[in-house]
């Protein structure tokens, strides 16, 4: 693509929605990663008493291990919900603004 292309790219007020709209869900979606991967790992650090209880009577499945399995999960939910969206909305505009890019630059 040539650098006028890019130039009508950038210009384009799509573009500057895509970019907000990503930025924003990516940086949600980092917070809550980050915020429940610490939350687990002060939990360990600082309340070991309840990373050790155990879920029930006889158990051998602590809260811990369950905490620490349900982040697993957890983590490929969200990436489940980013790579639909990805390939969903966010590769409808971006789209759009290639096709509107080549149609101004014919």
């Amino acid at each position: 693509m040539s650098s006028s292309m890019y130039a009508h790219i950038r210009r384009n007020p799509r573009f500057a929605e895509l970019v907000e709209k990503r930025t924003k869900f990516a940086t949600t979606l980092s917070l809550v990663v980050l915020v429940l991967f610490y939350g687990f790992v002060l939990l360990v650090a600082f309340a070991p008493d309840l990373i050790g209880m155990r879920l029930s009577e006889g158990s051998n499945l602590t809260f811990g291990i369950a905490a620490g399995l349900f982040q697993f999960v957890f983590f490929w939910v969200l990436t489940f919900v980013y790579v639909r969206r990805a390939n969903g909305e966010f590769d409808d505009i971006n789209n759009e603004i290639v096709r509107a890019a080549w149609k101004d630059q014919k």
